[in-house]
């Protein structure tokens, strides 16, 4: 059960110190349940009547729902989908394009600042590197009770990627507009003549001082503390369990395969492909036509 409470400044900073007792090698694992909105209307679900969306939806829950597991020490952490069996027929709701869009295994290392994501697009594995983002966290009095870790609310602001489906909207349609117009958005990206992303969103996180590791799932990081619950637009990701120091330790190691890309220069190898696949179906669609 997950409860809000108030606890007295000198109650919390006892707590901080009672994190020292950790070891300097020890090593952790949680597991996090992702949960995504579906905006319908977003992917033209405006056209569709409401058995159809429910169809649409449970299609897409795949993409949509996912548990991940994050093993972390105080230095390293990789974050991965768990393998789960799929139900006969089930699939991934959106095949390759499913798979492109939906982050591979990520390594961060604090020390290093490296942020590593191995990815696969069309068949061809990719290693994406970047440095670690950082974000301006305010550290808030807020807190409440995750499972048996008292945990503190952070808020940030955070710059989305350009194809980051979770976030993903349709364009608003104005009247101002005219036919064969186009109103430029500085606070969005336009994914396609139909979709947007914002350029920003806020986050919100809750952290536990109870485990001293400046991780968290996805990439997110930066508190003092180990990130238990992320909140951000359309997306919330809830940690379920946590194991300390497990009996089997494994080795954090930072992915080695694929082609070594930025991601500036893997987001433009999407959008190549992007093009490619709208001009090709889009002149299918057009000799159907004539």
């Amino acid at each position: 059960m997950i409860f809000r409470t108030k606890t007295p400044f000198i109650g919390l900073i006892l707590l901080l110190f009672s994190t020292l007792s950790f070891s300097q090698n020890f090593q952790g694992k949680a597991y996090y349940f992702s949960k995504t909105s579906a905006d319908m209307d977003g992917w033209g679900g405006r056209k569709m009547s409401e058995d159809q969306k429910k169809q649409i939806a449970d299609r897409m829950r795949n993409m949509l729902e996912k548990t991940y597991i994050l093993t972390f020490d105080r230095e390293a952490s990789t974050y991965k989908e768990e393998e789960l069996l799929e139900a006969p027929g089930g699939g991934r709701g959106f095949g390759m394009w499913g798979s492109s869009f939906t982050a591979g295994m990520q390594y961060k290392n604090i020390k290093s600042q490296q942020f590593l994501q191995d990815q696969e697009f069309f068949g061809k594995q990719f290693l994406i590197t970047d440095s670690l983002a950082k974000l301006d966290w305010k550290l808030g009095t807020e807190t409440k009770q995750i499972g048996q870790y008292l945990c503190m609310k952070a808020t940030a602001i955070k710059t989305v990627d350009e194809f980051d489906w979770r976030s993903m909207r349709r364009k608003p349609k104005s009247k101002e507009v005219k036919e064969g117009e186009v109103k430029k958005d500085s606070t969005v990206t336009a994914v396609s003549e139909d979709l947007e992303i914002p350029k920003q969103i806020e986050v919100t996180a809750w952290y536990t001082p109870q485990i001293p590791v400046s991780q968290g799932p996805g990439d997110f990081w930066g508190l003092p503390g180990l990130i238990l619950e992320v909140n951000t637009d359309k997306t919330t990701i809830l940690c379920s369990k946590i194991i300390l120091n497990p009996q089997e330790k494994v080795e954090i190691k930072a992915p080695e395969k694929g082609d070594v890309v930025s991601r500036k220069e893997y987001n433009e190898t999407v959008k190549n492909k992007m093009e490619e696949m709208r001009s090709m179906y889009g002149g299918r669609r057009n000799n159907r036509r004539n």
